[in-house]
């Protein structure tokens, strides 16, 4: 976040929302990136073959094992499931590689700058140099 303040000539003195700043520089939340990146890597294991190392690794099983006290922790399979039950896709679309990525690609929300049409644009940067008193001539 700092960089994206900097980047926006803001400081956390000027107490803007994250949201805001993340939504001027059209950045996607870093949750959703994390959910990216996580499914991308399972549809790269998922793709292999029954004979590569991960895909064996994938099917161990600690026998004789206490867990501690407290809170179970999360295990890598329980994040994928809750990750793909959230996004509504299932394990099939992996061998798939177009619609896995196009499935779990995150777009990032559109700015404010990126919305506007190029005649608004241009004419915002004729009112910049008309306020500036430059010499402009239009083709």
């Amino acid at each position: 976040m700092r960089m994206l303040r900097w980047m926006c000539g803001n400081t956390r003195m000027d107490k803007i929302k994250n949201e805001d700043i993340r939504e001027k520089v059209s950045v996607a939340p870093i949750d959703d990136k994390m959910r990216e990146t996580r499914l991308r890597w399972f549809g790269h294991v998922q793709r292999r073959s029954l004979d590569a190392p991960i895909r064996r690794c994938e099917q161990l099983a600690l026998v004789g094992t206490r867990r501690g006290r407290g809170k179970p922790r999360k295990y890598w399979g329980e994040v994928i499931r809750w990750d793909m039950a959230r996004l509504q896709i299932s394990e099939d679309m992996t061998l798939d590689r177009k619609l896995w990525r196009s499935s779990i690609k995150i777009v990032p929300p559109l700015s404010v700058y990126s919305q506007l049409n190029i005649r608004e644009v241009f004419i915002a940067f004729l009112g910049f140099f008309m306020a500036a008193s430059v010499e402009v001539t239009v083709p």
